[in-house]
């Protein structure tokens, strides 16, 4: 799966990610950091990528909703840097991610909640 990674997520998920196989980048390795949420939404679809973020923001789904694109997961953990990474880590590990494609998924420190956007 290609992943983009928003600058509120450590950049060590990066590694985390590809090494389960995954194709990551990071909003500062593409020289995105600081760049509107419009922005960085438009650089993940463009490149075919799933968005990651804990922005609060992309949580209304009426920005994504009807919408072609390949997929939002909203970030919503309490949790350390580190725990952030296990958390995420985790979920990749043992969920269909690569049925994420058109939805809205949001992962918390107990559930992964997938919502479908788009039809198939």
């Amino acid at each position: 799966m290609r992943i983009h990674l928003d600058e509120n997520l450590p950049v060590e998920l990066v590694e985390e990610l590809a090494a389960l196989g995954h194709d990551v980048d990071h909003v500062k390795s593409s020289n995105m950091a600081g760049y509107s949420d419009r922005d960085v939404w438009d650089f993940a679809q463009a490149e075919r990528r799933l968005l990651i973020t804990q922005d609060i923001d992309f949580g209304d789904v009426r920005r994504i909703e009807d919408a072609a694109h390949f997929g939002l997961v909203l970030v919503r953990l309490d949790q350390s840097r580190r725990g952030i990474i296990e958390r995420i880590r985790e979920v990749f590990a043992i969920e269909r991610t690569d049925e994420w494609a058109g939805c809205l998924v949001v992962i918390t420190e107990r559930k992964v909640r997938v919502r479908r956007t788009q039809p198939r």
